[in-house]
């Protein structure tokens, strides 16, 4: 029987707070051993609440604890790739959310400081995890609504919902493209096998001051195999809640998310193909984390497979490429 993997969870943020800590120190076969933030009082309230027996406010005296496997970074955004490459440097795996660096470079030194130290670094990619996206994703693979054509996407947020670090450029690394379609285009990258880009073509509305970031964007990509993507995020959206889709157009049908319709055409008419059962009894989003942090720990124990997150260079650069094409304004070619 395998030990529990120990882990800590550096940043005691939104995201630590609503999803891996609820999460992690509830999961078979995980510990919990220790909180890290440079907010002491924070971090102590944090792990009073879910049984964390240590709480350090520095990554150096987290890494002076003995009994330590991996660790969860859950910081702002530009404090990913130093936290990753200390961690490693120290032989830690690590878990990150994304985005694992500001820039493709970034992630290009980590993946080879993973490499060169015989570690393993994971992307909470979360959204890869949600039981309908799972369900879609056998849709796609098996073939049964013919060939993959297009993803039609867009994640709008009320206007004045996003605050503090996330406003600033560098920080955050960008605004709404960044933040709300990274899932995106990560997710329609995904489910199409990751095709080639072959042409980008992005228009923001950049709040001003040097630092800002982008409060919307809308994003065209063409790849390989006719296959494209367009996406459409805004954080400036005057409405009262939030708004998300995600939709997929192939040869034989289609499908969207949220909750999962597949349409098929059977006899030369659409039918509705869309899987049934019982209704979940969580949200998506605390699904999605559970199955990913299971993933996390399975492959740590030596249970399933690890595959290094090379994948994300690609998105990275496809990002890129629209932060140029809109500060150009014209397409960018890969």
């Amino acid at each position: 029987m395998h030990p529990p993997v120990r882990i800590a969870v550096v940043g005691a943020g939104a995201i630590a707070q609503l999803a891996h800590l609820p999460v992690l120190s509830k999961l078979r076969g995980a510990q919990l051993v220790a909180l890290c933030d440079n907010d002491r009082a924070k971090a102590r309230a944090l792990a009073d609440r879910f049984s964390i027996p240590d709480v350090f406010t520095d990554i150096d005296d987290l890494l002076d604890y003995d009994e330590l496997d991996a660790v969860v970074v859950a910081s702002p955004s530009h404090l990913h790739e130093p936290q990753v490459l200390q961690l490693l440097a120290a032989g830690v795996d690590v878990m990150c959310e994304r985005p694992l660096s500001l820039a493709s470079k970034g992630i290009e030194r980590i993946l080879a400081a993973a490499a060169r130290g015989n570690r393993k670094v994971f992307v909470a990619n979360n959204h890869r995890f949600r039981s309908d996206v799972q369900a879609l994703a056998r849709f796609l693979s098996g073939g049964e609504l013919g060939k993959l054509s297009g993803v039609r996407a867009g994640a709008y947020h009320p206007r004045g919902k996003i605050e503090g670090w996330r406003l600033r450029r560098q920080e955050a690394g960008g605004g709404a493209l960044f933040e709300q379609g990274f899932p995106l285009v990560d997710l329609a990258m995904w489910l199409a096998d990751f095709p080639v880009p072959e042409r980008v073509w992005c228009h923001i509305d950049r709040a001003r001051g040097a630092n800002a970031v982008e409060e919307s964007a809308v994003l065209a990509v063409e790849c390989a195999n006719n296959i494209s993507f367009s996406i459409d995020v805004s954080w400036s959206y005057v409405g009262t809640d939030e708004r998300w889709w995600f939709e997929t157009l192939s040869s034989r049908g289609s499908a969207r998310l949220a909750p999962l319709r597949v349409a098929k055409e059977l006899n030369g008419k659409p039918v509705d193909v869309s899987p049934t059962g019982a209704a979940a009894r969580e949200s998506a989003f605390i699904q999605s984390y559970r199955a990913e942090l299971t993933h996390f720990v399975s492959v740590l124990r030596g249970e399933v497979e690890y595959e290094a997150p090379t994948d994300q260079v690609i998105v990275h650069r496809l990002l890129e490429a629209a932060y140029k094409s809109a500060e150009e304004r014209k397409e960018v070619r890969l």
